[in-house]
């Protein structure tokens, strides 16, 4: 499955159940780089706005870069009454944005999906004079029992899970996409919690898990819900994530 299609069916529930991010990553910006509301910024792989939401409520304008169509159209359905919210069709390889036009190209939960070579080329493109590249993750964490219950179903059904999930980047690989220029690395907590319902959605926003039609389906979902069963307190599991956000002037 091309990468700029894979979410085309999950966008409703990738609206309702993926964690948003932390205030804390624009304190953490602001004491890295000097970020500020008037920084114009690039949403690259903005998906259905989660992280556009979080600049924009700092008052910023954002481009927010998107080549999956539903996504799009759902952020803009979302976002698209503030003045600040430029929706663009394009992908991290070929924005479209003039060059020279952006203070901060963050990506959000998407840099494991681009090219590195032609992304790294086009972000020096677009980016002014000493510009900022910011690159953040909700890495969900499997400390709990319920954790690890949860991360074994996803290794057992999820169709390429092991292949496309984001800690396949490594620190070698960061390095690579910045150099010569140093990054920092700042580390945020963030929790989500669950009743039955959204925990079943927030499964489904997966790309790589089995859809209804598929002959597991109810296999995994009873499993799951087994799990919940099994961990639940007062009718909720939480996922706790460490948000972490690289950023390289």
């Amino acid at each position: 499955m091309s990468n700029t299609q894979r979410f085309s069916t999950r966008v409703d529930n990738y609206v309702k159940y993926r964690p948003g991010y932390p205030k804390e990553i624009l304190s953490f910006l602001s004491a890295a780089t000097g970020f500020s509301p008037d920084w114009i910024v690039a949403d690259i792989g903005s998906g259905t706005g989660i992280s556009t939401a979080l600049f924009l409520d700092n008052n910023n304008k954002v481009y927010a870069v998107e080549p999956n169509g539903p996504m799009r159209s759902k952020a803009e359905e979302l976002l698209g009454g503030n003045p600040r919210f430029i929706s663009i069709d394009g992908t991290a390889e070929a924005t479209t944005l003039p060059p020279y036009s952006i203070d901060l190209v963050i990506a959000g939960q998407a840099f494991h999906w681009f090219d590195p070579i032609p992304t790294k080329k086009e972000f020096h493109r677009i980016l002014r004079f000493k510009g900022t590249i910011a690159l953040m993750w909700n890495e969900r964490q499997t400390a709990s029992d319920f954790e690890k219950a949860y991360e074994a179903l996803l290794q057992e059904y999820g169709t390429d899970y092991l292949q496309v999930r984001h800690s396949n980047i490594t620190p070698e690989d960061i390095d690579s996409f910045f150099s010569p220029a140093s990054y920092q690395l700042m580390i945020a907590g963030n929790r989500q919690a669950f009743d039955w319902t959204r925990l079943q959605g927030r499964l489904l926003s997966s790309s790589y898990i089995p859809a209804e039609k598929n002959a597991v389906y109810e296999k995994m979902m009873t499993q799951l819900k087994n799990i919940f069963d099994t961990h639940s307190q007062d009718g909720l599991v939480h996922f706790d994530y460490q948000t972490k956000l690289y950023i390289s002037r």
